[in-house]
This record gives structure tokens, C-alpha cells and sequence, in this order.
């Protein structure tokens, strides 16, 4: 499977940068997935869970609030106004991206109806880290 490029970053700086199987966005008419050739494309993302598929078939996820995304058929860039990744190497780490996670949450819940959506896939991600 081809791989592409993938580069997540917010008005703070990069949160992510490298290699991606393919990649599901949190579109503002729904979510959806890219890879490698894709299409090119520009759209506005909605608050989600962006779930990058790597090249050793793990998932990694990244809560994003709201941001745009750019496609083309090497290379997505994610502009994102607030965005944690719910990764780490203890239990102490991936705690604190959750806890992280939660602090995102509820700044943007009064304004997306689906951050129960978020909330779930935030929860599954963390069960699949412990």
C-alpha cells in the first residue's frame, strides 16, 4: 500500500509530522478517509477524531476542535485551531492527554452536537493505549 505525507499543525505548532496509510478526517458534512493518490481536495473539518492508520497498521488519534485540511495525492495538511494527540509512552503520559482531551472537549461541547461522537472515539482510543 502507498504511503503519504501527513502534517498536523495549530497556532502553537506542529502536532504532527510524518508517514500515513491512510488517514480519517472529521469532514463538516461527515467523516472521511483518505490515501495514498488521493483526489485533490479542500474542506472544512469539524470538531472529531482524526485517526491516522501508520505504516505498522497502528492507529493513532488526534482530537481536533475545528480546522481545514488541504488534499492532494502525496500530502494532507491539517490546520487546526486546537488539537491534542492521545498518545504516550506511560500510563502517566497517555493520561495526560486525556486528560488534555477532556480540557478540549469542553471548550468546544456547547458548540458541536457531535462531541458525544468525540467523546466515545476519545474513549476507545484511550481503551486500545492501556
Amino acid at each position: 500500500m502507498s504511503k503519504l505525507k501527513l502534517e498536523i499543525l495549530t497556532p502553537n505548532g506542529e502536532i504532527y509530522n510524518g508517514e500515513a496509510l491512510s488517514v480519517t478526517l472529521p469532514g463538516e458534512e461527515g467523516e472521511f478517509g483518505v490515501l495514498s493518490e488521493h483526489s485533490s481536495l479542500t474542506t472544512l473539518l469539524d470538531a472529531g477524531v482524526i485517526d491516522i492508520e501508520k505504516n505498522d497498521k497502528s492507529i493513532e488519534s488526534i482530537l481536533i476542535n475545528w480546522g481545514v485540511v488541504h488534499v492532494d495525492e502525496e500530502k494532507i495538511v491539517v490546520l487546526v485551531e486546537g488539537a491534542v494527540a492521545i498518545r504516550g509512552e506511560t500510563q502517566s503520559d497517555i493520561s495526560k492527554a486525556l486528560e488534555n482531551a477532556k480540557e478540549l472537549i469542553e471548550s468546544i461541547k456547547d458548540n458541536n452536537p457531535a462531541i458525544a461522537t468525540v467523546s466515545a472515539k476519545l474513549e476507545s482510543a484511550a481503551q486500545n493505549l492501556i
